[in-house]
């Protein structure tokens, strides 16, 4: 008799794994899930970063529309195809001239303006000396650019310069957001680009968090430092916050942003960011402009939240722009604290590891220069009311 074939084993699909991870990521309180947002919604928003309230602008909507219907849906091609339209040019002049820098050079988002920055500046053999409590983008755009990275200890000049004086002769950079997007503490700018100075190395600036709310009518942290323009300083930010729009730029001296031109490939690579989205920011660019007051309205209700926040009792870090955090005694209290104030109708952000750098979770809150007083004072009860034992 013929012997019975052995019974082959069950097959595995190639991403069995990622069941593994799932039920990983559930024991440890660390799931993340989308939420699809309706078009209008009862919900009091303080987890946006709509900073100056500018995204639903009737000029700003108004202008998305104009430059859709004239320069269409999408940007057809990469800018140095056919996605530079003279809607792009406009807004990386005035930006350029806003924020103090000689030129501007915008991109589909904020991530892919820090990875054409960080790569097309760094290199093998170049050194990034990069904040430990740097955004996900820089720390990826260190990592792309084939440089050797040094993380130094957050905020702390002094270690940035003694890494520099370690490495003599060396072309160097030192990169660090302006704003802090966890506790919403401002980078020591002036220090940071002494050090700098002093080794002959380029200071690179994320300035997503401080752009539209700190500096001269919300020019921008660098230019609040005095460091905007200077030629040996490049600025990041995105047109995704204080704008309200989408997308990102780079600022800084004309030979540089020439060489992004040639040489950064999250530019050259990428399709132009759409009409719709340049024509938004480049109206909310001028509301800004004409209203200087919005920045401060802003800074003005971040002070206020933390302070009504503190005498609640609660540990929240005293802001330097419009980013406010009330700590979590874990990472599932964090989670529930945020779902308990969306049930009575306030939207807040909720970071956890692996997003927080130090591992303590937090409620997140954007302090928006369109909130009233009553709409601050209802936020801060509703995260009163629904605290979690151990928050304060």
């Amino acid at each position: 008799m013929p012997q019975a074939r052995p019974t082959p084993p069950p097959r595995r699909s190639a991403f069995d794994w990622t069941g593994a991870e799932a039920r990983r990521r559930a024991g440890a309180g660390l799931v993340r899930t989308l939420r699809p947002r309706p078009a209008e919604s009862d919900l009091l928003d303080l987890a946006s970063n709509d900073y100056l309230g500018l995204t639903r602008h009737p000029d700003v909507i108004g202008a998305a529309a104009d430059a859709a219907r004239r320069w269409g849906a999408g940007a057809t091609g990469s800018r140095l195809v056919t996605g530079t339209t003279l809607l792009h040019a406009r807004l990386e002049e005035e930006l350029a001239a806003f924020c103090g820098f000689e030129a501007a050079l915008v991109f589909s988002s904020g991530y892919t303006a820090n990875l054409a920055a960080l790569t097309a500046l760094g290199g093998p053999g170049v050194l990034i000396v990069s904040d430990a409590a740097n955004h996900a983008s820089i720390v990826d755009g260190c990592r792309l650019a084939r440089a050797e990275a040094a993380v130094v200890p957050h905020a702390d000049p002094e270690a940035v310069r003694k890494t520099l004086e370690a490495h003599p002769g060396r072309r160097a950079l030192a990169v660090s957001d302006s704003v802090f997007s966890v506790d919403g503490d401002r980078a020591p700018l002036e220090e940071l680009a002494a050090a700098c100075r002093d080794h002959d190395a380029g200071l690179v600036v994320d300035d997503a968090h401080g752009f539209g709310v700190l500096g001269a009518g919300g020019r921008g942290a660098l230019h609040g430092a005095r460091l905007a323009g200077d030629e040996d300083v490049v600025a990041t930010l995105t047109l995704s916050k204080s704008l309200g729009s989408q997308g990102g730029a780079v600022l800084g001296p004309v030979r540089v942003i020439e060489h992004l031109v040639n040489a950064a490939r999250t530019f050259i690579f990428d399709t132009g960011l759409a009409p719709a989205a340049t024509g938004a920011a480049l109206a909310s660019l001028r509301l800004i402009a004409a209203d200087p007051g919005l920045a401060e309205r802003a800074r003005t209700v971040a002070v206020t939240l933390h302070k009504m926040l503190t005498e609640a009792g609660f540990t929240s870090a005293r802001p330097d722009a419009a980013v406010v955090s009330v700590r979590a005694p874990g990472p599932e209290e964090a989670l529930a604290w945020a779902a308990d104030c969306r049930e009575q109708g306030l939207s807040v952000g909720c970071f956890r590891p692996p997003s927080v750098p130090d591992g303590i979770s937090r409620l997140r809150l954007t302090a928006r220069a369109d909130l009233t007083d009553a709409e601050i004072e209802r936020a801060v009860a509703t995260i009163v009311r629904t605290a979690p034992a151990g928050a304060r």
